[in-house]
C-alpha cells in the first residue's frame, strides 16, 4: 500500500452500504485509491459499470489489480479528477468518494491521503456536479465538523444534499464520521437517518482490495 492510498477502513466500508444503487448505473469513483469502493459496491450489484479516477499511479495500479483478483472489470484512469477531459459532462449516474478531510494548513492530517493539498473540497464538488447526471447523485463519506463547507460546496456545483447519516464508534463517543448524498438538481429536502454504530476496528467481510 502506497502513501497516497488510505487502507480500507469502517468510513469506505460506510460508504460502499450507504450509497443508492440501481441496476446498470454507471458509477465513477473520484479518487478510487485502492478501488475498495468500487469493489464494495460491484458486491451488492454485479451489473454496474464502475470507473474510478487515481492520481497517484501507484494505487492506480493497485486498484487495476484489485479488481483483477477479485474477478471483476472496472475502468482505472490515471489522472486528476479536476480535469474535465477526462469525461464528458452527466456521464454517471452516481459519483462516489471517500476523499480528504482536513484542509492545507489546519493542522490536523491523517498522512497524504488526508489532506487537501492535492483537492480542495470545492473542487471536488465540482468535478461530482460537473459528472453527474440530472437525477443523479453524489455520495461521499466526510467530517462531521465540515457539513457547513460541505453543504455549501455541493449547492454551489448543483447538487442537493437529500440524504445524511452520522457514523460513531460507541454510543458514548462523538460522531466520527457523515456519510451524505446529493441529487444533481434536486429539491430541497434532506433525510436524516439513524445514526449508525460501526466499531473501527470491525470492517467486517467483502471484496479484497
Amino acid at each position: 500500500m502506497t502513501e497516497d492510498c488510505f487502507p480500507l477502513g469502517s468510513d469506505s466500508l460506510a460508504l460502499g452500504r450507504f450509497a443508492t444503487v440501481r441496476r446498470r448505473w454507471r458509477v465513477c469513483d473520484l479518487g478510487c485509491g485502492s478501488g475498495a469502493l468500487g469493489l464494495l459496491l460491484l458486491e451488492r450489484e454485479e451489473s454496474l459499470a464502475v470507473t474510478g479516477v487515481e492520481r497517484s499511479p501507484a494505487a492506480a495500479d493497485i486498484a487495476r489489480r484489485s479488481f483483477a483478483h477479485n474477478g471483476l472489470s472496472a475502468r482505472i484512469l490515471t489522472g486528476d479528477l479536476r480535469d474535465r477531459s477526462l469525461f464528458p459532462a452527466n456521464a454517471f449516474d452516481l459519483v462516489i468518494s471517500n476523499p480528504p478531510w482536513f484542509p492545507t494548513g489546519s493542522g490536523r492530517s491523517g498522512g497524504p491521503a488526508r489532506s487537501e493539498e492535492g483537492c480542495t473540497l470545492p473542487e471536488l464538488c465540482a468535478a461530482a456536479g460537473y459528472l453527474t447526471r440530472p437525477g443523479g447523485r453524489f455520495a461521499l463519506v466526510h467530517r462531521p465538523e465540515r457539513l457547513p463547507d460541505l453543504f455549501a460546496a455541493l449547492r454551489a456545483s448543483g447538487l442537493e444534499p437529500k440524504r445524511m447519516a452520522l457514523v460513531q464508534h460507541s454510543l458514548t463517543a462523538a460522531p466520527s464520521s457523515v456519510l451524505v448524498e446529493a441529487v444533481r438538481q434536486g429539491r430541497p429536502g434532506l433525510e436524516v437517518l439513524p445514526t449508525l454504530l460501526q466499531h473501527p476496528s470491525q470492517p467486517g467481510p467483502g471484496p479484497q482490495p
